[in-house]
């Protein structure tokens, strides 16, 4: 292992070492499921804001961005609105009536908000198609994500894939089951400040390495593409209109993701939602900003032939000495490995809170849901090792679908709508259902298609996927305004 690799290892060594510091201190918080999934509605304004922009983003910003920015230029941020007005619509739309509501009501999870003032078969009902919506879709991201880490470490440090993941996954089950929400939170803050400062330090080296604006802009114009440096990416009429709606879509998913509405239902007060928001928005555009600073004076130095989403450890390693580098790197796999905590918390919560289990052993809940939490990561590292690299690649889809899913049914309670429990369950299938479709027609070749189904697949395989991020909200809000019962303030 050369010098640089063990400054790799040993950052992260001391990193995790945190994380279970934190499991152990937030361990003593846990007395009952509503402080194992809800931190007790206490959390403060800094590791509200701080662990949302960290949840909703993670490593993803900092490689996936970046690398979509890389590869298709200035169209690509067309994205940054969408997700933009994501943290406006949960955080300000959304947010006073969830926190007030899980204050008063008592909520421990998202569907609780979901399935409020129906009937108790009904929420039973409507519970255990939201817990299954939300594992099939979870337990593939986690997977996903333990691959990731094991492919970094494998690169890395030449472990084996085994170890890779049976050290990743232990590490963040360790943290998550002792400390519950209140450390999957806190150390979701640590992660988020860290990629804060990598994500303004890193694009400021490549920025004076380009030759600042002025040499990245000439560059580009002469190296770049057709279309990289026209906003419209070379699309026009309901093409260009369909493209920023598809991308726009990633930021409406955000108002159905049970992980990041959670946050939101254990903010302490209104002061501190608000300068949660504050917090996070800011998170959000120095994040964002910096990532395309860096894609686009990337592809000035190196010019469009790199990996885009290897695009920040190759600038990393060339642009910065080997001690910062190994640092910068090591915050990176940090984020791959620590993303999945609040995605096993979620699906825990679905499960054991969700569908019921915890009722049957009362003064056990705390202990039930991190057997549950166990064995959903332990089913997920099964996965990891048994099923083929492909298979992942389809689980994209699972933030639109959840979206679509539990996003409508949140805007209109917020609206002050109150649909009743069939429009709940349909609209709910529905929004699933439609992505789960334009998804899969999109893997099929229309040429060999024809009629209806030949349009469809080639609207499914429109620049941007709008029918599969936006379209399935639409029969979703129509049957909920149809299935209203009434009106409540909001």
């Amino acid at each position: 292992m050369s010098g640089d690799n063990w400054i790799v290892l040993a950052t992260l060594v001391a990193y995790k070492l945190v994380l279970v510091g934190v499991g152990v201190w937030a361990s003593r918080r846990n007395r009952t499921e509503g402080d194992f999934f809800l931190a007790g509605q206490g959390l403060g304004a800094w590791v509200a804001g701080l662990s949302y922009a960290a949840s909703t983003s993670s490593a993803w910003v900092l490689l996936g961005f970046s690398g979509f920015v890389y590869v298709n230029g200035l169209p690509a941020l067309w994205m940054v609105p969408g997700i933009w007005g994501g943290y406006v619509a949960v955080w300000l739309v959304f947010g006073k009536r969830l926190r007030a509501e899980t204050a008063t009501q008592g909520h421990v999870t998202p569907t609780d908000f979901l399935t409020a003032g129906l009937g108790d078969r009904s929420r039973a009902a409507i519970g255990l198609i939201a817990a299954l919506m939300i594992l099939f879709c979870f337990i593939f991201y986690i997977a996903a994500q333990f691959g990731a880490a094991a492919v970094a470490f494998e690169t890395q440090f030449g472990l084996g894939v085994t170890e890779s993941v049976l050290l990743g996954a232990a590490i963040v089950l360790l943290y998550s089951i002792l400390g519950g929400f209140w450390a999957v939170s806190v150390t979701d803050m640590l992660q988020g400040a860290l990629m804060a400062v990598v994500a303004v330090a890193l694009p400021l080296a490549a920025l004076v390495a380009a030759g600042g604006f002025g040499g990245i802009a000439q560059a580009l114009r002469e190296t770049a593409p057709a279309g990289y440096l026209d906003i419209t990416g070379g699309h026009a009429g309901f093409v260009f209109i369909g493209f920023v709606l598809g991308v726009w879509g990633v930021g409406v998913g955000a108002m159905g993701q049970p992980q990041l509405i959670s946050r939101l239902m254990a903010v302490r007060d209104e002061a501190a939602r608000m300068r949660g928001f504050t917090i996070a928005i800011i998170w959000a555009v120095a994040v964002f900003t910096g990532m395309t600073v860096l894609a686009l004076a990337g592809r000035a130095l190196v010019g469009g032939g790199a990996d885009g989403e290897a695009l920040f450890y190759t600038l990393a390693a060339e642009l910065l000495p080997p001690v910062l580098a190994g640092l910068v790197i090591a915050a990176v796999l940090s984020a791959v490995m620590s993303t999945v905590d609040s995605i096993l918390l979620s699906a825990s919560a679905a499960v054991s809170h969700d569908m019921r289990i915890t009722r049957r052993f009362k003064g056990r809940e705390v202990l039930v849901s991190r057997l549950v939490m166990a064995a959903i990561a332990s089913i997920a590292v099964w996965m990891t090792l048994s099923l083929p690299a492909t298979i992942f690649a389809r689980v994209l889809f699972a933030w639109s679908a959840l979206g679509a899913a539990f996003g409508p049914i949140i805007v209109v309670r917020v609206l002050g709508l109150e649909p009743k429990a069939w429009a709940v369950g349909t609209a709910m299938c529905l929004g699933f259902g439609v992505t789960v479709f334009f998804n899969a027609l999109g893997q099929i070749d229309p040429a060999g298609l024809s009629g209806v189904t030949g349009v469809l697949a080639d609207w499914a395989r429109l620049p941007g996927d709008p029918f599969e991020r936006m379209v399935p909200w639409v029969p979703a809000l129509a049957v909920l305004v149809w299935g209203a019962r009434g009106r409540q303030g909001g």
